[in-house]
C-alpha cells in the first residue's frame, strides 16, 4: 500500500489513556494499515499517583517517568508538542511543538486524550502564589521549596520568619491532596531531626477542603480512619473551608484565619484540559460529551476519554453517570477506544464501554495506608500492601516495576534524605508556570491558521 494513502490516526495526549490506546493500535494495526501519530511534549508516560511518593523523595522521578522509546517495535512517530487547537471539519490538528514552531498535522481519525489540569478558582494571588501537584516537574520543585524552607528557617534568627517558613498548607481533601500532605509531612518530620536549631513543635502542615468529608469516595469509617491518622501525626485538618486569599508569605482562610506561610499546595480537583473549551461541542462538567463508544456526536473519526471526555458509566446503571477521571478508568479506556477506531476504519460495528471500578487505594506513607479493593475495607499494613502491590502491578514495564521496587526498599532501609536537586533557584515557579494553560487558539485563530497553511501550500 502506498504510505501516502494510509489511514492517519493522531493520539493527542501521552497519559495513560492516550498510551494505552497507542500500544493497542500497535499491537492490533498491520504495519501498512495505518499511520500513528501520538502528540506529546515529553516522550514519556507518567504515573501520576505515585507523584506524591516524588514530592516527599521516596520516589526518584524518573523511576515513575516511562518511556515511550523503550521498545524496538514502537513504530507510532512523537510529535514533541502540545495541540492548542483543533479544526474538526478540515481534520486539521494546529501543534506548537516544545521549540515554540507552530505546524499543522492533518487526520482521517483522531483519539482526544488531552487529559486534565488543575482546577483554580479566581481566588486573589491563588496562580501567583500556590504550588501544584500535577506534573513531574511540579512535584520535584515542590520537594525542593520544602527542604528550603527547613534550611530557611533554620539559618533565621527572626521568630516570625521562622514560624511562617515552617508552616505549610495543602488545599484538597481528595487522593492527590491527602497523599501529599501525609507523604510531605513525614518528610519534614524525619528532616527536622537533622536540624538541631529548629524547635520540632513549630512546624505545622495544614490540610483543608470546602467538602465536609475527607475522600467522601472512601466511605465514612475509612475516611475517619485516614483524618485520625493524619491527625496523630499532627497535621490539621480543617474541613468545610477554603482560601480567601493568597499572599507571598500567608493564606487567609474563608473562616477568617490567616495562616503565615511561604507553602500553599493546591490539589483541590482537576478540570478538563482547556483544549476542550476551544472546540464549541457539547460539555458535561467541562468534560466532551460522547457516546458509550467514546466518539464525539457530530464529528466523524472523532473519538475522546480520559480526564478530558465525559464517558458514560454503563457499570452503574444509574441515569446520567460518567466515568470519575481516574487512571483505573483511562487505561481501559484507552484500549476500548484503540478497539473501536481499528473497527470503524475496517467498517466494522464500535463497541461500548463498560467496567466495574475494582475499588480505591491511598497511600499515606510508611505503614499507614487505607484501602478499599472491591468494597473491601482495609486499614493499617494490609491496605499499604494492596496499595503499593496495585500501584507496582500498574506500572506499564519491567524497568519501572523494578526502579519502584528498589526505591520502596531503600527508603524503608535507609530512611529518607534531604538533597535539594536544583529546581528551587531565586526564580520562583508557581501554578501558572508549569501548565500552560493560557497557550490554547480560538476557533476563529484556528480557522486562521489552517486556512493559511493550506494556501501556501497551494
Amino acid at each position: 500500500m502506498n504510505t501516502v494513502t494510509r489511514p492517519r490516526i493522531l493520539v493527542v495526549g501521552a497519559g495513560f489513556a492516550g498510551v494505552e490506546s497507542v500500544r493497542r493500535l500497535e499491537r492490533k494495526l498491520a504495519p501498512d494499515e495505518a499511520d500513528v501519530a501520538l502528540v506529546t511534549p515529553f516522550s514519556y508516560q507518567l504515573y501520576l499517583p505515585l507523584l506524591p511518593q516524588v514530592a516527599s523523595g521516596v520516589l526518584t522521578p524518573q523511576s515513575i517517568a516511562v518511556s515511550l522509546r523503550r521498545s524496538k517495535k514502537y513504530r507510532t512517530r512523537i510529535i514533541p508538542g502540545g495541540v492548542i487547537g483543533l479544526d474538526l471539519q478540515a481534520k486539521v490538528a494546529v501543534i506548537r511543538t516544545i521549540t515554540d514552531e507552530v505546524v499543522n498535522e492533518s487526520y482521517d481519525y483522531l483519539v482526544l486524550a488531552p487529559g486534565s489540569v488543575t482546577r483554580t478558582f479566581d481566588i486573589p494571588g491563588l496562580t501567583d502564589h500556590a504550588f501544584g501537584m500535577k506534573t513531574l516537574a511540579e512535584a520535584a520543585y515542590v520537594r525542593d521549596h520544602v527542604i528550603s524552607q527547613l534550611d530557611l528557617a533554620d539559618a533565621s534568627d527572626d521568630p516570625a520568619e521562622r514560624a511562617a517558613r515552617l508552616q505549610f498548607v495543602v488545599v484538597g481533601g481528595g487522593y492527590a491532596g491527602t497523599e501529599t500532605a501525609a507523604c510531605l509531612q513525614r518528610l519534614t518530620h524525619a528532616a527536622v531531626q537533622r536540624y538541631p536549631r529548629l524547635d520540632p513543635s513549630l512546624i505545622k502542615w495544614h490540610l483543608i477542603d470546602i467538602a465536609p468529608k475527607l475522600m467522601p469516595e472512601l466511605g465514612d469509617k475509612l475516611g475517619r480512619s485516614a483524618q485520625e491518622i493524619l491527625r496523630r501525626r499532627g497535621i490539621e485538618i480543617s474541613l468545610g473551608v477554603s482560601v480567601e486569599k493568597v499572599s507571598e508569605d500567608e493564606v487567609t482562610f474563608t473562616d477568617g484565619r490567616v495562616v503565615p506561610t511561604h507553602t500553599l499546595i493546591w490539589t483541590a480537583g482537576v478540570a478538563a484540559s482547556p483544549l476542550i473549551g476551544t472546540l464549541g461541542a457539547e460539555t458535561v462538567r467541562g468534560r466532551l460529551v460522547v457516546t458509550p463508544e467514546m466518539t464525539v456526536p457530530g464529528h466523524d473519526g472523532v473519538f475522546a476519554l480520559g480526564d478530558a471526555a465525559a464517558v458514560p458509566d454503563l457499570a452503574k446503571h444509574e441515569k446520567g453517570a460518567i466515568c470519575p477521571p481516574t487512571a483505573q478508568h483511562a487505561m481501559r479506556q484507552g484500549k476500548k477506544v484503540a478497539d473501536n477506531v481499528i473497527a470503524a476504519l475496517r467498517g466494522q460495528p464500535l463497541q461500548p464501554y463498560v467496567h466495574k471500578d475494582l475499588g480505591l487505594v491511598v497511600d499515606l506513607g510508611g505503614k499507614d495506608a487505607v484501602s478499599k479493593p472491591l468494597g473491601i475495607e482495609l486499614r493499617g499494613v494490609l491496605a499499604q500492601l494492596v496499595a503499593r502491590g496495585y500501584h507496582w502491578s500498574a506500572l506499564r514495564t519491567n524497568v519501572a516495576k523494578v526502579r519502584v521496587m528498589t526505591n520502596w526498599l531503600l527508603n524503608a532501609v535507609a530512611g529518607d534524605d534531604f538533597v535539594r536537586t536544583g529546581f528551587q533557584t531565586r526564580r520562583p515557579a508557581r501554578l501558572k508556570d508549569f501548565e500552560y494553560t493560557d497557550s490554547y487558539l480560538t476557533q476563529d485563530q484556528v480557522r486562521t491558521e489552517v486556512e493559511g497553511d493550506a494556501a501556501g501550500s497551494s
